[in-house]
């Protein structure tokens, strides 16, 4: 299977916003602050949109890979840790110094878009 790495990592990357998401919305309400719950919260939804736009492009990837979808996959799953991460850690555990780390995250999160825009205007026009 092409990259089936990949694909794995999508997928735990789903299964754990899934789990986050429950684990918030259950676990996490009462307990936190409402700032620290919309944190946590902000980090699934766009762990979730990254994830599922991981999705896409590898499926896209299968019918015609491009130079360039697999540094906008990378970018973005790096993003994803540092940005969901930071806010997942930071709600979990309080500390605000964490919240330094999420506008990289955000930042690795853009540049993937950019590098996927990157690739889509680098590729040979049907």
């Amino acid at each position: 299977m092409q990259d089936r790495g990949w694909w794995l990592g999508a997928a735990l990357s789903g299964a754990l916003v899934v789990m986050a998401g429950a684990f918030g919305a259950h676990a996490l309400e009462g307990t936190l602050t409402p700032r620290l719950v919309a944190a946590f919260e902000t980090g699934v939804r766009y762990q979730a949109w990254h994830t599922l736009a991981l999705l896409a492009v590898l499926a896209r990837r299968a019918a015609m890979p491009l130079a360039g979808q697999r540094l906008a996959m990378g970018l973005w799953a790096a993003g994803m840790g540092l940005f969901s991460g930071s806010l997942y850690a930071m709600a979990l555990t309080g500390a605000g110094g964490l919240g330094m780390i999420t506008p990289l995250g955000g930042v690795l999160l853009i540049a993937g878009w950019l590098a996927l825009a990157a690739a889509v205007l680098r590729a040979p026009r049907d």
